[in-house]
């Protein structure tokens, strides 16, 4: 197992999964400008790490994380980073805090959801790949309660639940949360685990992932991410183009042989 050195966050590679742990107990994991910069140089640290295939998000403490934190909110409501205003593109983009660049990074994201999970920590439940949750998270948005507008955090909730429920998860701020129970029967996480054991469930998931060709899987995921804002017959056509792209795999014909050859795969990831 390998490991980089962080402030804010910690970061382990075993095997061929990526574990970043957002580490601010004290603070609830409330996201700092300088913890935003560690968690884009982890993200960018595993995609770019070719032993890494996929990567796994989850937190310290009774906290997933509690979004941007208050001490450090600049005048517009939103945590940049530690670059100077306005010197990079992103920051003329919608702000993303502390979100994993999912719109442009090829590997998939575990979400681990372990405790409370509140403004841009919800974050991670819109953009994760797979998402799951102890049996103690609990979800809501405190935007309107301390005088702030939610924004990109509702706008992507509201894509994954009903119209009425994100409204009213946004328009009750503070007041009222979500239990894990009830954002699994809406579909916002796909298991409740004991919350003693969610991190190694979050393992045994990735080893799932990773026990299949990893360039399908990433073939897989953009397809179907790249094709939700397309109508149906462009996403149709962009997903069998990378279906094409991967067929000049090595292993698009690594897991043929070995199924006629009734043995595992050997995925070399080329």
């Amino acid at each position: 197992m390998s490991s980089r050195s962080y402030d804010t966050i910690t970061y382990e590679v075993g095997g061929h999964t990526a574990t970043i742990t957002l580490n601010r107990p004290d603070a609830l994991n409330a996201l700092s400008p300088h913890m935003i910069t560690e968690l884009r140089d982890a993200y960018h640290a595993a995609e770019n790490d070719d032993n890494v295939w996929v990567l796994i998000v989850t937190g310290t403490g009774r906290a997933f994380c509690t979004g941007a934190d208050v001490k450090a909110i600049p005048g517009d409501g939103k945590v940049i980073n530690e670059r100077p205003y306005l010197a990079t593109y992103e920051q003329w983009e919608a702000p993303q805090e502390g979100t994993p660049p999912f719109r442009t990074m090829a590997k998939p994201v575990i979400a681990a959801i372990n405790g409370l999970c509140c403004g841009a920590g919800l974050d991670w439940v819109t953009t994760g790949d797979i998402v799951i949750a102890s049996d103690k998270a609990t979800f809501f948005d405190p935007h309107v309660s301390i005088g702030l507008v939610a924004a990109r955090e509702v706008v992507r909730v509201a894509r994954i639940l009903p119209r009425s429920i994100a409204l009213r998860m946004a328009l009750m701020g503070k007041h009222e949360r979500m239990t894990a129970q009830r954002a699994y029967e809406f579909g916002m996480i796909s298991e409740i685990v004991d919350h003693e054991h969610l991190l190694a469930r979050a393992h045994e998931i990735a080893d799932i992932v990773n026990s299949n060709a990893p360039l399908a899987v990433r073939g897989t995921r953009l397809a179907i991410l790249k094709g939700l804002d397309l109508p149906l017959h462009e996403a149709e056509m962009l997903a069998e183009s990378f279906r094409e792209r991967n067929l000049r795999t090595e292993d698009s014909l690594e897991g043929p042989k070995a199924f006629v050859e009734k043995r595992l795969p050997e995925w070399k990831c080329r």
